[in-house]
């Protein structure tokens, strides 16, 4: 019966959703459906931060990493209608695919499976903690100067970022860079900064790309977030202002650039 009474719930929440694939609707491009998705993200953080479950810190930097995804999101992806599937068969896929997934599990699921205790997520950490030690390792033997090198350490600085090791990742994407300059490890590494407070250096390293890649609509993005950070809201208002100016209206961050505006003071 308990089954029976899951299954029942499952083809009531899916309803809505064959209800919608099965209607008439109007095509959205691919660029349109990741907007969406990167817009319900930015809400979701805020949600977060009003319910204390993110601090201030965080937030920001949670809100510039998927307003990074939307700057770098490409704008003429291909409409999703062209697939071909047909809505019935989209909606009858809504209710087989959970079919499907029940019988699996039922067959070779473990649902008394106990959660991962604490000692042995510690020990998972404690893993990764000497892997990255050990890239750490491989990468300082390396030349530097080598394109071998370079890569090696702009994998280091990712490593060391995604652990909150911001000081040592900027360090490894500044190594990177001195091997062979290149806009958009420049952006990554300004970014970088912003997060650390270090507004000076990332203005540098965003007017040395700018150079190189003038139109660049994230490094005109972060050289106004830059500039905010430092205190400079004139200044900031100023290169937005023109960066949302020069955009074509379709543009899919230019609601990131707006809401960056209307924080200004």
């Amino acid at each position: 019966m308990i089954w029976l009474l899951l299954g029942g719930l499952t083809v009531l929440a899916l309803a809505p959703l064959a209800w919608m694939l099965i209607r008439p609707a109007r095509l959205r491009g691919r660029a349109e459906a990741d907007l969406a998705l990167y817009q319900a993200q930015l809400a979701e953080l805020d949600r977060e931060l009003e319910t204390g479950r993110l601090d201030t810190a965080q937030h920001q930097a949670a809100r510039l990493e998927v307003q990074r995804r939307i700057l770098a999101a490409p704008g003429d992806a291909k409409d999703i209608g062209s697939s071909g599937r047909t809505p019935a068969l989209l909606a009858a896929l809504v209710f087989l695919l959970p079919a499907a997934a029940l019988g699996l599990y039922m067959v070779r699921g473990t649902p008394d499976m106990p959660a991962v205790p604490f000692e042995e997520r510690q020990r998972m950490a404690e893993a990764e903690d000497r892997m990255l030690e050990t890239l750490r390792t491989r990468v300082a033997a390396l030349d530097p100067a080598s394109e071998m090198g370079r890569q090696g350490h702009v994998l280091l600085g990712n490593a060391e970022r995604s652990r909150g090791r911001l000081a040592e990742a900027a360090g490894a994407y500044r190594i990177a860079l001195e091997a062979r300059f290149d806009p958009e490890l420049a952006g990554d590494l300004a970014e970088l900064e912003i997060e650390r407070g270090e507004h000076a250096a990332a203005t540098a390293l965003i007017a040395r790309a700018l150079g190189s890649a003038p139109q660049e609509p994230r490094l005109r993005f972060l050289s106004g977030l830059a500039e905010a950070r430092a205190g400079r809201p004139e200044n900031a208002r100023r290169i937005w202002q023109a960066l949302l100016s020069e955009a074509p209206p379709q543009a899919p961050w230019r609601g990131v650039v707006e809401r960056q505006l209307q924080t200004l003071p």
